[in-house]
């Protein structure tokens, strides 16, 4: 007697998206889904949400956004790996600010992506981090790397950069931060040498294109 052999389904990996847009989320997931190695299991719109939904269904991968409302993606990822060290997490955004970019992966995020990824991008990178590979956009690599070849701000120059960048004079700074004029001075000189400015405009500027201050 013949007997005909079930076939077993193929295993899906889990993925939760998390976005504040729900056209983004939409779309994204409708991609996924139509992937054979792929199921969105949870859609979050806020990041408080994300993070309960990823305790709840504990997906093999998550892309987040950066920007959202109750809970910012950074910190989305920083409590996830926090309880779950093992969890495989892809940031998702528009912004590729250096602060922005060397603060998700500091916080654990495996890979980095822009939303004008290709779909295919996007798909390769989904099994690239299933697969415990690292992975970020061909733009974002290139900042990386320019990042690490210039000198970095000094705890002390962020505060006056981020105060500078609030509208403060000189005396202002000053008794803000506890210092004296004369060391506000030194902190600005370095870091308009640092930034390769000549002015406080200038340096607004620059700080901001790199994601060191927001206005």
């Amino acid at each position: 007697m013949n007997r005909t052999r079930a076939t077993r389904p193929p295993v899906r990996a889990r993925v939760l998206i998390a976005d504040d847009h729900a056209l983004m989320r939409n779309g994204v997931a409708n991609l996924l889904n139509q992937e054979a190695d792929l199921e969105v299991v949870a859609e979050a719109p806020d990041g408080l949400s994300a993070v309960a939904l990823y305790e709840t269904h504990r997906p093999d991968v998550a892309l987040i956004d950066l920007r959202m409302p109750r809970l910012e993606g950074v910190e989305v990822v920083r409590q996830i790996r926090a309880a779950h060290p093992e969890a495989r997490l892809i940031i998702l955004t528009t912004y590729d600010t250096d602060e922005d970019i060397d603060r998700a992966l500091k916080a654990g995020a495996q890979a980095y992506l822009l939303k004008d990824v290709s779909a295919d991008g996007l798909l390769a990178c989904i099994r690239d981090v299933l697969r415990g590979q690292t992975h970020v956009a061909p733009a974002v690599a290139a900042r990386l790397a320019a990042r690490g070849a210039r000198v970095q701000l000094t705890p002390r120059e962020l505060a006056v950069l981020r105060e500078l960048a609030d509208g403060r004079a000189n005396k202002e700074i000053a008794s803000s931060l506890g210092i004296s004029e004369g060391t506000v001075k030194v902190h600005l000189a370095h870091l308009f040498d640092k930034l390769g400015v000549s002015s406080r405009t200038e340096a607004i500027a620059v700080a901001v294109r790199r994601g060191l201050v927001r206005l």
